[in-house]
Protein backbone atom coordinates (compact mmCIF):
# COMPACT_ATOMS: atom_id res chain seq x y z
CA UNK A 1 0.00 0.00 0.00
CA UNK A 2 2.71 2.53 0.76
CA UNK A 3 4.62 1.86 -2.06
CA UNK A 4 1.46 2.75 -4.33
CA UNK A 5 0.83 5.98 -2.22
CA UNK A 6 4.50 6.67 -2.82
CA UNK A 7 4.00 6.05 -6.87
CA UNK A 8 0.84 8.17 -6.93
CA UNK A 9 2.71 11.29 -4.97
CA UNK A 10 5.59 11.25 -7.96
CA UNK A 11 2.32 11.25 -10.80
CA UNK A 12 0.86 13.89 -8.94
CA UNK A 13 3.96 15.96 -8.35
CA UNK A 14 4.94 15.47 -12.15
CA UNK A 15 1.93 16.72 -13.32
CA UNK A 16 2.16 19.57 -11.42
CA UNK A 17 5.70 20.30 -12.69
CA UNK A 18 4.61 19.42 -15.93
CA UNK A 19 1.62 22.57 -15.47
CA UNK A 20 3.97 24.86 -14.45
CA UNK A 21 6.47 23.98 -17.24
CA UNK A 22 3.26 24.68 -19.83
CA UNK A 23 2.73 27.85 -18.35
CA UNK A 24 5.90 29.14 -18.77
CA UNK A 25 6.69 27.64 -22.21
CA UNK A 26 5.54 28.87 -25.68
CA UNK A 27 5.11 32.45 -25.76
CA UNK A 28 4.37 33.20 -28.48
CA UNK A 29 4.66 36.83 -29.76
CA UNK A 30 1.81 38.13 -32.18
CA UNK A 31 2.17 39.99 -34.95
CA UNK A 32 -0.07 41.15 -38.22
CA UNK A 33 -3.51 39.92 -38.06
CA UNK A 34 -3.23 38.12 -34.89
CA UNK A 35 -2.09 41.31 -33.13
CA UNK A 36 -4.81 43.44 -34.42
CA UNK A 37 -6.96 40.70 -33.62
CA UNK A 38 -6.61 41.56 -29.41
CA UNK A 39 -5.36 44.45 -29.03
CA UNK A 40 -8.31 46.85 -28.37
CA UNK A 41 -8.83 49.75 -30.56
CA UNK A 42 -9.34 52.34 -27.51
CA UNK A 43 -8.85 51.95 -23.62
CA UNK A 44 -10.63 53.30 -20.45
CA UNK A 45 -8.95 54.77 -17.33
CA UNK A 46 -9.79 57.77 -15.02
CA UNK A 47 -13.17 58.13 -16.46
CA UNK A 48 -12.07 59.04 -19.67
CA UNK A 49 -11.43 56.37 -23.36
CA UNK A 50 -8.49 56.76 -25.31
CA UNK A 51 -7.57 55.92 -28.70
CA UNK A 52 -4.18 52.95 -28.61
CA UNK A 53 -1.58 54.15 -30.89
CA UNK A 54 -1.71 50.65 -32.48
CA UNK A 55 2.00 50.76 -33.63
CA UNK A 56 2.82 51.14 -30.33
CA UNK A 57 1.33 47.92 -29.27
CA UNK A 58 2.07 44.29 -28.40
CA UNK A 59 0.60 41.14 -27.24
CA UNK A 60 1.82 37.50 -26.55
CA UNK A 61 0.22 34.11 -26.29
CA UNK A 62 1.23 31.61 -23.15
CA UNK A 63 -0.38 28.14 -24.44
CA UNK A 64 -2.96 27.97 -26.61
CA UNK A 65 -5.42 30.42 -25.49
CA UNK A 66 -4.10 32.78 -22.60
CA UNK A 67 -3.03 36.58 -23.63
CA UNK A 68 -1.43 39.53 -22.45
CA UNK A 69 -1.99 42.60 -24.20
CA UNK A 70 -0.09 45.87 -23.98
CA UNK A 71 -0.46 49.30 -25.53
CA UNK A 72 0.62 52.82 -25.51
CA UNK A 73 -2.05 55.27 -25.52
CA UNK A 74 -3.18 58.75 -26.53
CA UNK A 75 -3.12 61.16 -23.10
CA UNK A 76 -4.05 64.38 -25.03
CA UNK A 77 -7.03 64.39 -22.89
CA UNK A 78 -6.33 63.78 -19.59
CA UNK A 79 -5.02 65.96 -16.78
CA UNK A 80 -1.00 66.85 -16.44
CA UNK A 81 -0.96 64.78 -12.98
CA UNK A 82 -2.50 61.53 -15.09
CA UNK A 83 -0.45 61.96 -18.38
CA UNK A 84 2.76 62.16 -15.55
CA UNK A 85 2.17 58.66 -14.64
CA UNK A 86 0.08 56.96 -17.15
CA UNK A 87 0.89 55.51 -20.86
CA UNK A 88 -0.50 52.67 -21.46
CA UNK A 89 -2.59 49.64 -20.37
CA UNK A 90 -1.93 45.97 -19.62
CA UNK A 91 -5.15 43.44 -19.95
CA UNK A 92 -4.09 40.05 -18.91
CA UNK A 93 -7.12 37.50 -18.88
CA UNK A 94 -4.70 34.77 -16.45
CA UNK A 95 -2.27 35.60 -13.77
CA UNK A 96 0.28 36.79 -14.41
CA UNK A 97 4.17 37.86 -12.94
CA UNK A 98 5.82 41.34 -14.00
CA UNK A 99 9.58 40.73 -12.32
CA UNK A 100 8.27 37.86 -9.87
CA UNK A 101 5.42 40.78 -8.63
CA UNK A 102 2.16 38.64 -8.82
CA UNK A 103 -0.45 40.37 -10.88
CA UNK A 104 -3.87 38.63 -11.30
CA UNK A 105 -6.02 38.97 -14.30
CA UNK A 106 -7.49 41.88 -15.59
CA UNK A 107 -7.10 45.70 -17.11
CA UNK A 108 -4.55 47.52 -16.03
CA UNK A 109 -3.22 50.96 -16.72
CA UNK A 110 0.93 51.61 -16.42
CA UNK A 111 3.21 54.26 -16.47
CA UNK A 112 6.74 55.24 -15.44
CA UNK A 113 6.17 57.88 -13.13
CA UNK A 114 9.29 57.37 -11.14
CA UNK A 115 12.91 56.85 -12.88
CA UNK A 116 13.74 52.90 -12.67
CA UNK A 117 10.15 51.95 -12.07
CA UNK A 118 6.85 50.79 -13.39
CA UNK A 119 3.66 50.93 -12.01
CA UNK A 120 0.97 49.44 -12.48
CA UNK A 121 -2.62 50.96 -11.51
CA UNK A 122 -6.49 50.17 -11.63
CA UNK A 123 -8.72 51.51 -13.81
CA UNK A 124 -9.22 54.19 -10.94
CA UNK A 125 -5.56 54.79 -11.00
CA UNK A 126 -4.96 53.67 -8.11
CA UNK A 127 -1.23 52.24 -7.71
CA UNK A 128 -1.23 48.83 -7.01
CA UNK A 129 2.69 47.80 -7.75
CA UNK A 130 5.46 49.21 -8.72
CA UNK A 131 8.22 46.87 -10.10
CA UNK A 132 12.15 47.54 -10.94
CA UNK A 133 12.86 48.21 -14.98
CA UNK A 134 16.26 46.71 -16.36
CA UNK A 135 17.96 48.38 -19.12
CA UNK A 136 19.07 46.31 -22.13
CA UNK A 137 21.96 48.56 -23.48
CA UNK A 138 22.26 46.04 -26.11
CA UNK A 139 19.11 46.19 -27.46
CA UNK A 140 20.09 48.08 -31.63
CA UNK A 141 16.44 49.72 -32.02
CA UNK A 142 14.58 50.20 -28.92
CA UNK A 143 10.59 51.47 -29.60
CA UNK A 144 8.22 53.16 -27.72
CA UNK A 145 6.83 49.70 -26.92
CA UNK A 146 6.96 46.07 -27.61
CA UNK A 147 7.66 42.57 -26.41
CA UNK A 148 10.48 40.23 -27.20
CA UNK A 149 10.93 36.81 -25.72
CA UNK A 150 13.02 35.90 -22.63
CA UNK A 151 13.84 32.55 -21.06
CA UNK A 152 11.18 33.10 -18.61
CA UNK A 153 8.15 34.56 -20.68
CA UNK A 154 8.45 37.74 -22.35
CA UNK A 155 10.05 41.02 -22.28
CA UNK A 156 7.77 44.33 -22.35
CA UNK A 157 9.72 47.27 -23.56
CA UNK A 158 9.30 50.67 -22.97
CA UNK A 159 12.15 52.42 -24.92
CA UNK A 160 15.32 50.33 -23.70
CA UNK A 161 13.65 49.48 -20.48
CA UNK A 162 12.28 46.29 -19.79
CA UNK A 163 10.33 43.82 -17.50
CA UNK A 164 9.57 40.39 -17.80
CA UNK A 165 6.11 38.82 -18.11
CA UNK A 166 5.48 35.04 -17.11
CA UNK A 167 2.55 33.39 -16.67
CA UNK A 168 1.59 32.08 -13.63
Amino acid sequence: MRDWMRRFSIVIALFVAAGAVMAQQGAAILTGADLTRVVPTGFYFQGLSAPTQMRNSAAARFGTDRYVISGLVDTSGYSADVRAKYVGFLITDSAITLNGESLPSGAYGFGFPTEGKMTVMDLAGKDLLSVPVTNDKALRRPRPLMMSSDPSGVRLYAGKDYVVIAAK
